[in-house]
């Protein structure tokens, strides 16, 4: 029999840790003496701890290791077979993560976009026809307003547009869908923002899926934000 100092030194783990694992009932000791108190631990006891840091290796946390030390394999199998999709998953958006921000070095943008997720909506709006980018600024009305247009990247000629309006005008349902966002700093110009951000979406193999929705807003303080929204699908591969 080993005390506890011992059965540490042994597994390369710490007294703490072995003490943790004894309040959470994960590795009881052998033997405890009621005199002094020490904890005494046996080659059951080695074997089981060499188990649980196994099994902490694998991703495993404690409270599902409690589960599955005494589990028929085939149930630890598909344990650690989820802990592995959910790696991978990790390293998947990591990956995409470190791509972004190794983009935005080297291509300097003046937003930053953020992809996400958002419902369907209903807007009533009165529908244009523009020739250039720099006449949107006219046609919107004060904030808080909602313009739209359909560009799929830079404009070679006329585009619609479309603005909310409280009268008249027609019934425009949005989808739910999958789009890129980007808040526009107050210096810079939200045309120079949409260019930039659909130089990223071609960079990032991403079309342009429906309106691009430019959100004027105004807060209690009277500060403006103009927000982008540009539903998005991904690029097919090609062979």
């Amino acid at each position: 029999m080993w005390r506890i100092g011992q059965m540490a030194r042994m597994a390369g783990v710490s007294e703490r840790t072995l003490r943790h694992y004894d309040k959470i009932g994960l590795l009881t000791p052998a033997a405890v003496d009621r005199a002094t108190g020490y904890r005494w631990y046996g080659v059951a006891e080695l074997s089981r701890l060499e188990r649980i840091r196994a099994l902490q290796r694998l991703g495993l946390p404690l409270r599902r290791i409690a589960d599955l030390l005494e589990a028929p394999d085939t149930q630890l199998r598909q344990a650690v077979a989820e802990i592995l999709t959910s790696i991978r998953r990790d390293i998947t958006t990591l990956a995409a993560t470190a791509a972004h921000a190794e983009d935005h070095l080297a291509t300097p943008m003046s937003v930053l976009p953020q992809q996400a997720t958002v419902g369907p909506r209903r807007l009533r709006v009165r529908h244009l026809r523009l020739d250039h980018p720099a006449k949107l600024a006219a046609v919107c009305p004060a904030p808080p307003a909602t313009l739209l247009t359909w560009l799929r990247g830079q404009p070679t000629g006329g585009f619609a547009a479309a603005v909310t309006t409280d009268r008249g005008g027609t019934q425009l349902i949005l989808p739910a869908r999958a789009v890129v966002r980007a808040v526009v700093p107050p210096p810079t110009g939200v045309i120079q923002a949409g260019q930039d951000l659909f130089g990223w979406l071609d960079r990032q193999r991403m079309d342009v899926a429906g309106p691009t929705v430019e959100e004027h807003l105004v807060d209690a303080d009277g500060a403006q934000a103009t927000v982008l929204e540009i539903p998005v699908r991904s690029r097919p591969a090609t062979g």
